[in-house]
């Protein structure tokens, strides 16, 4: 009986040599190839954005995930990559994206009026291929439409990114691609901090002390990372001294804006 399986081995193995690798070897666990989003502590704690992989970044609003995704972008189209962000509820601002660095010349923007125009475009984008980086901004989308989203069609996208050089970026409010992602990042926010400088108002007739957004604090925990070292060891979060995968993050404004637009002025209506 040894002997009969033993040949049928050597048979399935000459057949499929050069087709395959061994089938009766597990296969490569390398972790992937990352690149930096732009973030260095994030990069630190997370490896980097997977190529090749899903990587979802979740949280609630204003917790980090917009300035996440422009520092992603800045990042890829700075190293003459093309890059699409599928926008699943027309949230971009391409203003306050160039402001962070984006190549806008070098970003393809889909607007999509619903969730299944979204995960097409998606489709679509990766099989044509030739995308540094592709994002889906699923942030806006109410949760319990992401929600209904089958699993199967978050493993036909992992699969469809397999073996390309492509990073598949997705951002939303909670974890929906479970372990079809490479890389899960939650992310909440903590605290704002916020100038009290004395700012004029667009009116030069109008002067007032003005408290402005400043930036804001962050956490991100990693929940889960195909490409992060296991022996890396993380800044704990004073309030859960027993987490290891929590690091802290400050985000600051480029610009400090006006409280008012030109339409907003205050008048003095005597």
């Amino acid at each position: 009986m040894h002997s009969k399986s033993a040949a049928l081995r050597l048979y399935v193995e000459s057949a499929l040599a050069g087709r395959m690798a061994s089938p009766f070897c597990p296969p490569s666990s390398e972790p992937p190839r990352t690149v930096p989003a732009g973030i260095p502590v994030l990069d630190a704690v997370t490896g980097g954005l997977p190529r090749g992989g899903l990587t979802e970044i979740y949280g609630p609003s204003f917790s980090g995930k917009t300035s996440f995704l422009q520092s992603a972008l800045a990042t890829r189209t700075a190293s003459s990559e093309v890059c699409a962000l599928i926008d699943a509820h027309d949230s971009f601002d391409p203003a306050g994206a160039e402001s962070a660095g984006v190549a806008l010349r070098q970003l393809l923007w889909i607007r999509c009026k619903t969730l299944d125009h979204a995960f097409r475009s998606v489709d679509v984008l990766l099989h044509g291929g030739g995308f540094g980086m592709v994002a889906m901004d699923l942030s806006d989308a109410p949760a319990r439409l992401v929600r209904q989203i089958p699993l199967n069609i978050w493993f036909r996208l992992r699969r469809t990114v397999e073996n390309t050089s492509t990073i598949l970026l997705v951002l939303s409010q909670e974890s929906n691609a479970k372990t079809c992602a490479s890389l899960v990042l939650r992310l909440e926010k903590e605290a704002a901090a916020w100038s009290l400088e004395e700012r004029s108002l667009p009116s030069p007739a109008l002067h007032t002390p003005a408290c402005l957004l400043d930036g804001w604090a962050s956490t991100g925990e990693v929940i889960r990372s195909r490409a992060r070292p296991k022996n890396l060891h993380f800044l704990s979060h004073p309030a859960i001294p027993e987490s290891k995968d929590l690091v802290r993050f400050d985000l600051r404004m480029k610009e400090a804006r006006s409280l008012f637009s030109e339409e907003e002025r205050i008048t003095d209506p005597g």
